[in-house]
C-alpha cells in the first residue's frame, strides 16, 4: 500500500467485506487530494464504492440479492441503483479484474479497485486508489500489481 500511494500520489485503502458493507481496514491519506468520505474503520456501500464492487463481484448470487433487495443508494446522480445495470458493473469487474468508480459514491472521486486474493482466487478484501482525476482509471496497471504483490505476500 505504502508503495502504491508513493507511485500515485493519492488516497489508497483496503477494505474487506462486513455484512452487506465494505469495511476500510486501512487507508493511507494523501495531502490536498480529493476529500474522500471513507475512514479505517468505517463502512462503505458495495454498490457505490471500487473496494464494495470488486468484494460484491465475487462474493455470489446470494449477497447480491441481500444488497438489492431493499434497494441501492443513491449518493450522487452517477450513482448505479439499477439492479440490472449493478449486474453487468460486477460481471464486468469479474472479466477484467477491476472495479472503476466514476463519482458514484461523492462527487469528483474517482476509483480505480482489485481484489486481494488467496491462493485459490478468492477474493480476501479489495484495494483501491481515490483521486479527484477522471483520469484515475489509468493507474488500473499500478493497483493490480499492487493487489497482486499483495495476494501473493499472504502465502496463503
Amino acid at each position: 500500500m505504502e508503495d502504491l500511494h508513493a507511485a500515485t500520489r493519492q488516497h489508497v485503502q483496503l477494505a474487506v467485506l462486513d455484512g452487506t458493507d465494505a469495511l476500510v481496514v486501512e487507508k493511507i491519506s494523501a495531502a490536498g487530494a480529493v476529500p474522500v468520505v471513507s475512514q479505517v474503520g468505517g463502512r462503505l456501500p458495495l454498490h457505490a464504492s471500487a473496494v464494495g464492487q470488486v468484494l460484491l463481484a465475487h462474493a455470489g448470487e446470494d449477497l447480491f440479492t441481500e444488497v438489492v433487495r431493499d434497494g441501492l443508494a443513491r449518493f450522487t446522480p452517477r450513482t448505479v441503483t439499477d439492479p440490472a445495470t449493478l449486474r453487468l458493473t460486477l460481471a464486468e469487474c469479474r472479466r477484467t479484474g477491476v472495479a472503476v468508480v466514476r463519482e458514484e459514491m461523492s462527487g469528483d472521486a474517482y476509483s480505480v479497485a482489485a481484489p486481494i486474493t488467496d491462493a485459490r482466487g478468492r477474493a480476501l478484501a479489495a484495494l483501491s486508489v481515490v483521486g479527484a482525476d477522471a483520469r484515475t482509471h489509468l493507474l488500473v496497471p499500478a493497483v493490480v500489481l499492487a493487489g497482486r504483490g499483495i495476494s501473493r505476500g499472504l502465502g496463503t
